[in-house]
């Protein structure tokens, strides 16, 4: 029989890479999504469904011990809030009682893996160096501190086989945040926040989707990894990497940072009465204009054998042909 792992946000961006990834390499899938998840993009993979109520450990423990899994990755969570309170509920809160069922059930659990982001540590305020997997933590948003919250309910977990895995930046076919770049520039328009350096870092989303799985098989247990492909980037590359794969010439501008903060606060001011976030917020612009966000992989090449397949240039290409190709573009 194929080993089954269970798979949170399996309907998002990453989700369904790693459904891919995981399919590929032999495992049974069962993806947990919402009752109101649009799974239609699924429907090409030969996977089960199920659902999971992260309030109750309980319910959850029941859950694990019916599917008997031997893995399992959560990737799900949220990127845009309301409040602090709403990010940790979702992001810490439900990965702790998550991780307290696989420990409480009768099941066989070889690995959990833990999709933090590298906004958990937060960016270095000078370029003098780069990001490593035991830096001292200072996100900078409530998205990332409620991911470094996260990561510290797990470590208590006694015999919680865990491995945290932080990717930067992630691109790729399917994502949505930025795509409105690619939009944008293949409009002639090229935006820039400011006039200042910048030190930057991506993954693209099969790269961190294969050592994700490749995770799962490892003798590794209680390591975190800070992921990207190993390129530290200006803060031109993303647009220019864009630009070549679209063959396009653009009108590159520098917006003041102060205008984009007006922006961001009368935006914040818009949404104030609505369910939703807004995209642009005051926190967002901590992570937009932070001077270096480029990390080390020493320890994941070392440790997990990670060669990522894709710099940034070579992943734009495919993900602007997937772009094209599917009328994204």
């Amino acid at each position: 029989m194929k080993k089954r792992v269970l798979i949170t946000g399996a309907s998002g961006f990453v989700g369904y890479h790693l459904i891919a990834a995981a399919i590929n390499s032999g495992l049974e899938v069962f993806a947990a999504v919402r009752p109101s998840s649009n799974i239609k993009h699924l429907q090409e993979f030969n996977i089960q469904y199920t659902y999971l109520e992260f309030s109750d450990v309980n319910l959850l423990k029941k859950e694990l011990e019916e599917k008997q899994y031997t893995y399992i990755i959560h990737a799900s969570g949220i990127t845009r809030a309301k409040t602090e309170e709403e990010y940790n509920t979702v992001n810490a809160g439900y990965s702790k009682n998550l991780a307290q069922a696989a420990v409480a059930a009768d099941i066989n659990l070889e690995k959990f893996i833990f999709v933090s982001s590298l906004a958990a540590l937060g960016p270095l305020k000078d370029l003098s160096g780069v990001i490593q997997d035991n830096s001292p933590a200072h996100p900078v948003t409530s998205y990332g501190a409620s991911k470094l919250l996260a990561e510290q309910y797990l470590a208590e977990i006694k015999d919680l086989p865990l491995i945290v895995i932080r990717p930067t930046a992630v691109y790729g076919p399917r994502e949505k945040d930025i795509f409105i770049l690619l939009q944008t520039i293949n409009k002639g328009l090229e935006p820039h926040i400011g006039n200042f350096k910048q030190q930057i870092s991506f993954i693209y989303v099969k790269d961190l989707a294969d050592i994700i799985i490749e995770a799962l098989f490892s003798n590794v247990t209680n390591k975190q990894y800070n992921v990207s492909d190993g390129g530290i980037y200006d803060r031109y590359a993303l647009a220019e990497g864009v630009k070549k794969a679209l063959h396009k010439r653009t009108w590159k501008f520098h917006l003041p940072v102060s205008a984009v903060a007006a922006l961001a606060s009368f935006m914040e001011r818009i949404y104030k009465n609505s369910a939703e976030a807004p995209t642009l917020n005051k926190e967002k612009m901590n992570e937009l204009t932070a001077v270096n966000w480029a990390c080390s992989i020493e320890r994941l090449k070392n440790e997990l054998g990670f060669h990522p397949g894709y710099n940034l240039e070579s992943g734009l290409v495919e993900t602007v042909n997937w772009y094209k190709d599917n009328k994204w573009l």
